[in-house]
């Protein structure tokens, strides 16, 4: 089940219930007590990033910070 939300409640709130639908959550918005709208996600609309899905895939050298030897910075002097 979802949550019911006035009009008002929905254009205050709008970010924050897109963020729901896209969670899965059903959205219905009311008018004088009565549903008129149903939110829903659109078919392979983009949800939620979840944080930690590219560990390991990526590395960063110890030294990524050291000196550029004198060879490589030649050719960024003209």
């Amino acid at each position: 089940m979802g949550i019911e939300v006035s009009v008002h409640e929905a254009k205050t709130h709008l970010s924050r219930l897109l963020d729901r639908v896209l969670e899965g959550e059903e959205v219905v918005i009311m008018r004088s007590g009565k549903r008129i709208v149903r939110l829903s996600a659109v078919e392979g609309a983009p949800g939620r990033r979840k944080l930690g899905t590219a560990k390991g895939a990526i590395g960063i050298s110890p030294d990524f910070d050291a000196p550029l030897p004198e060879s490589v910075l030649a050719g960024f002097e003209r």
